[in-house]
């Protein structure tokens, strides 16, 4: 670790850390916490991956969408109006939205073909997005001045890395720039992920392996191909199959850092409350 004991944490001149766990759990919260104390820089990866690496699909997709509107058609060949994707901190929608989920198109479902295609897209996007970690580090200390930085990664990040190749290259970069800071949830906190996703499925990135054959199961228990799959029914399925994948996964990770729980981020309060925090999970690592 970037930081060897608690004391080299509190000392530091530059804190930088990367928060990962399932979306839900504090990541984004914390986040725009430190960055609102003012000397906290916030990267946000999900962010950078609807911009920079996959903007271009985004908003293509839009205009794929509008050009089957006559009139909006004809607008956007005579470039009487243009598309954009709105995108922010705090509305990921764009991206999630095109990911799409697979099944029945008549209720916005895509292809499993074109669904695993956009899958691989994320995959690649995501992992560019996160080597580009060390560039904002560098850029947020020397453009703007800032003291400390904040990693806000993507709940899928523990499906692009292997944490249990000591030379998987992106946690390895991600290791020499960062501390690794995993927000861990208990058996209710995954209840309420549950509910919540239950009220309102979005689409996710899910590891090839793992997805492929989720659907090759679904498939198979409810007799019928992929066509007359109901998009909203088969994610929801998929989500808690997803945590239970997920846990361990994100356990390897953190063994190349530190842990917090998700109620020791919901009581914080202020940046002080995170850095004593952080040094209290870097003294029980030390034990």
């Amino acid at each position: 670790m970037i930081y060897q004991s608690s004391m080299d944490w509190l000392n530091a001149k530059h804190k930088r850390v990367l928060l990962f766990g399932m979306s839900g759990l504090g990541k984004t919260h914390v986040s725009n916490m430190l960055r609102s104390s003012g000397n906290w820089f916030h990267y946000s990866v999900d962010y950078r991956i609807g911009t920079r690496y996959m903007g271009d699909l985004i908003t293509d997709n839009f205009k794929r969408k509008a050009m089957q509107v006559p009139y909006l058609r004809r607008l956007l060949l005579s470039d009487s109006i243009s598309i954009t994707s709105n995108i922010t901190f705090d509305n990921l929608s764009p991206l999630s939205t095109y990911l799409g989920k697979p099944g029945d198109e008549e209720k916005e479902g895509l292809k499993f073909e074109e669904y695993m295609k956009r899958q691989e897209e994320h995959r690649m996007a995501e992992i560019s997005a996160l080597m580009d970690t060390p560039h904002f580090i560098k850029r947020a200390d020397e453009l703007y001045n800032y003291d400390n930085f904040v990693c806000d990664s993507g709940g899928s990040i523990c499906e692009v890395v292997n944490s249990d190749d000591p030379d998987d290259f992106v946690l390895k970069c991600l290791v020499e720039n960062t501390l690794l800071v995993w927000i861990e949830g208990s058996l209710a906190h995954r209840k309420d992920l549950v509910e919540r996703f239950d009220r309102a499925p979005k689409p996710m990135y899910y590891q090839p392996e793992f997805l492929t054959q989720r659907w090759s199961e679904y498939l198979v228990a409810i007799g019928c191909d992929e066509s007359a799959v109901d998009p909203d029914t088969f994610v929801r399925w998929l989500y808690t199959k997803a945590l239970e994948h997920r846990q361990p996964r994100y356990d390897g990770i953190s063994k190349w850092g530190v842990t917090i729980s998700a109620d020791e981020v919901g009581a914080l309060k202020t940046v002080s409350d995170f850095e004593v925090l952080i040094a209290a999970a870097i003294e029980r690592k030390e034990k």
